[in-house]
């Protein structure tokens, strides 16, 4: 699948802040970290005041984990296994994992 109106974030400063205090639209957001990890690839809410849908991503841009409507100032998120993408988005996007995306 091949992704359209996205937004690659690369870093450390643009990752953290993410979509904190943005406006809710229709873009991704992928933060591409520089390695696989589980624990560099969690999340939080902080700051963000609108549900979102987050798909992580390993390094050959395969579907590793999904976690949808994840609600506003929730503390922490990580994925199931180690990713190197993390796409966040208001809308949904239909992928299951497996599934491997194109950017």
């Amino acid at each position: 699948m091949k992704l359209k109106n996205y937004t690659i974030y690369r870093s450390p400063i643009l990752r953290f802040i993410g979509l904190r205090f943005s406006r809710k639209n229709n873009k991704i957001l992928i933060l591409e970290l520089r390695e696989e990890s589980r624990i560099n690839s969690a999340i939080d809410m902080f700051f963000v005041f609108y549900p979102i849908n987050v798909i992580w991503l390993d390094k050959n841009k395969k579907v590793v984990d999904i976690k949808n409507n994840i609600l506003p100032f929730t503390p922490f998120v990580m994925p199931r296994k180690k990713a190197k993408y993390i796409l966040e988005s208001t809308h949904s996007i239909k992928v299951k994992p497996g599934d491997k995306l194109k950017f």
